[in-house]
């Protein structure tokens, strides 16, 4: 697996775009969105993210459902097309540096 700061196709544009992992996905979120990284993801420098930190006010009853949702939703992406190698897929409360460029960005 590429290092996490690398994507292909460097230098064709920057893509940056995330989903919430608040359930199941379904049509809307192919159509919506998905569809087009698949298609995206062969022409810029692609970075996809599961938002965990902001599905966490989703059902905060149960929080345990959350890595299940996104586990599943990756699972979806794959199975959409996107290609690791390709583009980066990376979980948010993973990059240790997210709450900084959160603040910076105010």
């Amino acid at each position: 697996m590429r290092p996490m700061n690398s994507a292909p196709n460097a230098g064709a544009g920057r893509v940056l775009s995330g989903m919430r992992p608040t359930g199941a996905l379904h049509l809307g979120n192919y159509h919506g969105a998905l569809r087009n990284w698949v298609d995206l993801q062969h022409h810029h420098e692609c970075y996809f993210f599961v938002a965990d930190w902001h599905a966490l006010t989703t059902d905060y009853e149960n929080p345990s459902l959350l890595q299940k949702h996104v586990h599943e939703m990756v699972v979806d992406w794959l199975a959409a097309g996107l290609d690791p190698d390709k583009c980066a897929i990376f979980i948010q409360s993973q990059v240790p540096g997210m709450p900084s460029c959160i603040c910076c960005c105010r």
